[in-house]
């Protein structure tokens, strides 16, 4: 039996461009749509203000019909991590439903979402030094080289990843080389025994990856005529720059090159920076891919006309086990 006090949350996440936003307004912003909800975005660039276009975020007339939390909470210039998001999403899933409404947490973000549900490593945070030189490494060299160095540091982890997961390899290669210690030796902490207890419905979109490809081109134009250039010029004016953690985002970054003296500034060359965002967005998605598959009992949707309805039904059965 479920336990009754467990707030029930569903979970629903796919790579950029997967029809995430097009299936949550189908589900529960039209007036037809059966269950009450509130959507707790898990997407680590959308939190950031005046980075709209880029990052794809909901449209305000949506989020009228559909509240939607964790949009708009934090200058470019601050730094948001695991940790804070899953504070303040535990605080909104808990006001939801309160409210009598299901939290609905979506995004493209697994590392905010697998912390979420399982709980938050004490492995330290991400240093982007160190990141920076590992990635320049598996460029230069490829995988093998890594994952031998792996396997010899930390062979519980080297055991665990795939050696197409990029992400994950990387991570547990900077942990160690920052701390001296294998990331299999870092315990989880903030276990719901310290948070709410939740019931959870995880539901993960898939799609062939040359129409998720296809997509992402296309969003990637649909972004450059909605005003995305416009919208990189008034974030640079208003101060930032590609050194604050919300430019960082694929996007934004593309925007700036150094100049003779080395000083960053918007280049001119838009058709490339086009091209730039659409290959970043690829490779990221691809990455997105292989750690989706190290979450677990996930129900899998392909996207598709029929996708909503199917999530529907499964959502039907997920709140009808709790009487």
């Amino acid at each position: 039996m479920p336990d009754q006090s467990a707030i029930p949350v569903m979970i629903l996440f796919g790579p950029t461009a997967s029809g995430k936003t097009a299936i949550l307004e189908r589900l529960f912003a039209e007036p037809e749509a059966v269950f009450p909800a509130e959507i707790v975005s898990a997407d680590s660039m959308q939190v950031y203000r005046g980075m709209d276009i880029g990052t794809a975020k909901v449209s305000p007339e949506v989020r009228k019909r559909l509240p939607h939390h964790l949009i708009d909470i934090c200058d470019p210039r601050e730094q948001f991590n695991a940790a804070e998001f899953i504070r303040f999403a535990d605080e909104a899933c808990v006001d939801i439903s309160a409210r009598e409404k299901l939290p609905v947490i979506s995004g493209g973000t697994g590392f905010y979402l697998k912390n979420f549900i399982e709980g938050l490593s004490e492995a330290p945070p991400s240093d982007s030094g160190i990141r920076e030189q590992l990635q320049a490494e598996l460029d230069q060299y490829g995988v093998e080289r890594l994952v031998k160095e792996l396997s010899a540091c930390d062979p519980v982890s080297a055991a665990r990843i795939h050696i197409h997961d990029e992400y994950r390899l990387l991570r547990a290669l900077e942990v160690y080389r920052s701390t001296g210690r294998p990331l299999s030796s870092f315990a989880k902490t903030g276990s719901l025994k310290d948070r709410p207890s939740y019931r959870f419905l995880t539901i993960g979109l898939t799609c062939p990856r040359k129409e998720l490809y296809e997509r992402i081109d296309l969003r990637c134009s649909q972004m450059f005529r909605d005003g995305l250039v416009d919208e990189v010029i008034a974030l640079d004016k208003a101060g930032h720059g590609p050194g604050d953690p919300g430019l960082k985002a694929i996007g934004y970054k593309e925007f700036f090159v150094p100049d003779a003296q080395g000083i960053m500034h918007i280049t001119k060359d838009l058709p490339e920076v086009e091209r730039l965002i659409a290959r970043n967005s690829r490779r990221y998605a691809k990455r997105q891919m292989l750690y989706f598959s190290s979450l677990s009992n996930v129900t899998w949707i392909n996207t598709g006309p029929g996708s909503a309805d199917e999530i529907k039904a499964v959502l039907k059965a997920f709140l009808e086990e709790k009487k």
